[in-house]
């Protein structure tokens, strides 16, 4: 079974930054389209950004675009979320996802909090 585990999640002020870790399986950095998702509080769980096996393609959606990036290195097998000028509406579990054919996984999830 695959392993996705995520990490630096924590709490910042709003117009603050972090930046996320997801370590996998050479396996899944070498064949997996890989994705950050979000859940806030009460809220159904949302994709955030996306990135293909080479990098070369990435999407986001419209609340984070201009303030997040996306990045994978497969040497490392660490994929990265740079979240800058971070806001109240950003909080949320975080959780990196990989998608290959008809195989995912998904990691536990690291909290973000942002809050003054």
């Amino acid at each position: 079974q695959e392993q996705l585990v995520e990490s630096g999640g924590g709490l910042v002020q709003p117009g603050g930054s972090l930046t996320l870790s997801c370590a996998g399986s050479e396996w899944i950095f070498e064949h997996f389209f890989m994705n950050w998702y979000r859940q806030a509080p009460g809220k159904e769980r949302e994709p955030v950004a996306g990135i293909r096996v080479d990098g070369a393609f990435t999407n986001y959606t419209d609340s984070v675009k201009g303030r997040f990036t996306i990045s994978r290195d497969n040497a490392k097998k660490l994929m990265y979320l740079q979240m800058n000028n971070l806001k109240p509406e950003d909080t949320g579990l975080y959780y990196c996802n990989a998608k290959w054919w008809q195989s995912e996984y998904w990691g536990q999830g690291t909290s973000v909090t942002v809050s003054s």
